[in-house]
């Protein structure tokens, strides 16, 4: 039976969205097919309702997997008419077609923006709550209210819900002042004992409007923006009406500036304290009045405007009326911004008890496991044994971007190395805030050099490095970030969207050296398959290896699968399955299969073996009968890098499989390699992983 969970806004302004996101999060984590459904949807059909569109994207669920009863427009005529029930009739019909493609299913309660409406809001999601027969968390805004108003509204909300005979499931109270947040946790704990009360705090880059949510507000014309643009957090609305020296006293970074377009004065002073790093950079420029930058006298500035390193729009709108109309616009999570999305899931972590929440949906654990579950366990484990990561190509776009929003999501501390005014100036220039928790270490100007020069002459003294030539290599980012790792001041490394594999990891090999056991390096790509996780090795590293390296690749990847909750049952492949075949490929990885046996691995291993012997059970009982691999192996060595990277390739582009890696293993302190390929999303998982590498050596 699918189990469901309905969230219900006790009062206007709530920061509903925002707890549909992290309930909806932490459901990923323990199902495999988790729905979403809203009884009022906004639009025309509900696969274009916002929120719809958000949990699809950020959680990939499918069409059946959301779902929607009455448009707000319909539900707000049947509720003139008398006619509400309708409304929950039609929920219970159109909920049940989700619950039947789902494990669990959040359900986003109605929310009734039309004044003649709130007074049956309350009743209606009663209503709708007991006809679905689900459990009820009740969402409470609290923004600039004092504790005893938070607690009283807690009270207030609990007892109407109880006297309703709403199956109160929890209560959150969202938006809450930062300074009064632990009070008021304090004090409404001190109410029912089994209805727990979480306490969020007012966070607010949730609050502030992007840059797209001003052009879709206003209908402005946004043909020529980038979506980094169009990303990019507006912290405060500013006219530029007054003189240039008085208007540069009053701007700050991250302000919206609306301007006369015929102030070509004030125009150009933002230009220009935008390309200076030391001074701030707004988030965009509107000019107002119907004035066009393409058609001012001055070619020389028109030109410099329209390649401004901020997005400028236009408006006919007069300065008054843009003003007043930017003010209007509110920030919303159901955009889709990665960063506020990162930033929402980071507030929930941190103060909802997740595995209390669960526990008491009795949630049973699915044997198999989604792409999409395993890649947000990858950031529940990490967050649980927090460690610190240094990323040493601090300069580059995408590690800047993947670092904003780690932080956002708080998993792990982050260091990056880089000269903190071209960082910072970098950052400018893309749009992108990074937290005051990612520390900076300018490698050019820092405490740690001389010491990391003379240890590293001390470690390489036998290959005669003088503290001359040490010096030198600590120049060198991917060395100063290694022996960060090396001296324990960072727990892992993540480099190679800049820089390529031999230079991410011969540092690495130089002084941090393999784990005792493990002869050599070695990688793994983890397959993200429809149902389930594989492990790939070697499919990156080592070209051909010997039977004793392919036996040492083995066990590494063994571990590895573990350490990710994978249960290895190792498969040596080869071109032949058991003694079917012969030759010196063949007889190399029978040799290592029978070293790794020999060894007296807590796994289960077979080889040789062909792919579709290890992989398919109807052909495993075929060709190897009674195996404890055969037809459900999960970790597959393939016996060279040519077979092993092709190989994966192949079933990362035919069957739509993730491949998440390479992840390296074998060294005593982790560290990984990106390719120069990688996206923002890749650099986040890697990082994750490394982190979670870093919880076991």
């Amino acid at each position: 039976m699918t189990t469901g969970i309905y969230i219900s806004a006790m009062n206007p302004e709530s920061g509903k969205t925002m707890v549909a996101l992290g309930i909806t999060d932490s459901l990923v984590k323990r199902a495999n097919r988790v729905g979403f459904f809203r009884p009022i949807f906004k639009g025309d059909i509900a696969a274009n309702d916002p929120m719809v569109r958000l949990m699809r994207e950020n959680f990939n669920l499918s069409e059946s997997q959301v779902g929607g009863a009455v448009s707000l427009d319909e539900a707000l005529e049947l509720i003139a008419e008398g006619k509400a029930e309708e409304i929950s009739s039609r929920a219970v019909a159109e909920y049940a077609k989700v619950a039947a493609n789902s494990d669990v299913v959040v359900v986003d309660g109605a929310y009734l923006t039309n004044q003649n409406a709130l007074a049956v809001e309350f009743d209606l999601n009663v209503q709708i709550s007991r006809d679905l027969g689900l459990p009820v968390i009740a969402v409470l805004g609290a923004h600039e209210a004092s504790v005893a108003e938070a607690v009283n509204a807690v009270d207030v909300a609990r007892s109407e819900l109880l006297a309703a005979k709403a199956d109160l499931f929890a209560v959150i109270v969202n938006r809450a002042p930062a300074a009064l947040r632990e009070e008021i946790e304090k004090n409404v704990k001190l109410g029912e004992a089994n209805l727990p009360v979480y306490v969020l705090n007012e966070v607010q880059e949730l609050s502030q409007p992007t840059v797209a949510e001003v052009v879709s507000a206003l209908g402005l014309e946004a043909s020529g923006l980038t979506q980094e643009d169009l990303d990019r957090d507006i912290h405060e609305v500013k006219i530029g009406a007054m003189t240039v020296a008085n208007f540069l006293e009053q701007f700050a970074d991250g302000d919206f500036v609306i301007v006369p377009g015929d102030r070509t004065d004030v125009v150009v002073a933002a230009l220009a304290s935008a390309l200076a790093p030391s001074f701030p950079a707004p988030s965009g420029l509107l000019l107002t009045g119907g004035f066009e930058a393409s058609s001012w006298e001055n070619t020389v500035i028109s030109s410099l405007v329209e390649n401004a390193p901020f997005p400028v729009m236009n408006t006919e709108l007069d300065t008054f009326k843009a003003g007043r109309a930017v003010a209007r616009v509110r920030g919303n999570i159901d955009g889709g911004q990665t960063r506020k999305i990162a930033t929402a899931l980071g507030e929930w972590s941190q103060h909802v008890d997740e595995q209390e929440l669960l526990a008491r949906l009795e949630l049973e654990r699915p044997a198999s496991i989604t792409p999409t579950r395993f890649l947000h366990n990858l950031i529940e484990t990490a967050r649980a044994d927090r460690r610190s990561i240094v990323l040493p190509e601090g300069y580059d776009v995408r590690i800047l971007r993947a670092s904003e929003i780690i932080a956002r999501r708080d998993f792990c501390d982050l260091i990056l190395l880089g000269n903190p005014a071209k960082i910072a100036e970098i950052c400018q220039a893309e749009g992108i805030t990074l937290p005051a928790n990612v520390r900076i270490i300018d490698i050019d100007n820092n405490e740690y050099t001389e010491d990391f020069a003379a240890t590293y002459a001390e470690l390489r003294a036998h290959k005669g490095v003088t503290i001359e030539a040490a010096r030198t290599r600590m120049a060198d980012p991917s060395y100063f970030g290694t022996m960060l790792v090396y001296k324990g001041l960072a727990d892992g490394m993540v480099s190679g969207a800049v820089n390529t594999t031999a230079n991410t990891i011969r540092p690495s090999l130089e002084f941090i050296k393999t784990r005792p056991g493990t002869k050599i390096v070695s990688s793994v790509f983890l397959m993200l398959m429809e149902d389930r996780v594989l492990v790939y090795g070697d499919c990156a590293v080592n070209p051909n290896p010997n039977a004793e390296q392919l036996a040492d690749i083995a066990q590494a990847s063994a571990e590895t699968a573990r350490q990710f909750g994978v249960d290895p049952k190792v498969a040596m492949l080869s071109y032949s399955t058991g003694t079917s075949g012969s030759g010196e490929d063949v007889d190399r990885v029978r040799e290592a299969t029978e070293l790794v046996r020999a060894s007296n691995p807590d796994f289960a291993v077979e080889g040789p073996i062909q792919y579709d012997a290890a992989s398919n059970m109807s052909i495993a009982s075929t060709k190897l009968p009674g195996s404890a691999v055969a037809g459900q192996a999960t970790v597959f060595i393939f016996p060279d890098l040519n077979t092993g990277n092709n190989t994966y390739k192949a079933v990362q582009q035919s069957s739509g499989a993730a491949a998440v890696g390479p992840v390296l293993q074998g060294l005593r302190k982790p560290v990984n390699d990106l390719s120069r390929g990688t996206t923002v999303e890749d650099i986040i998982n890697t990082v994750a992983i490394t982190a979670i590498q870093a919880q076991t050596l």
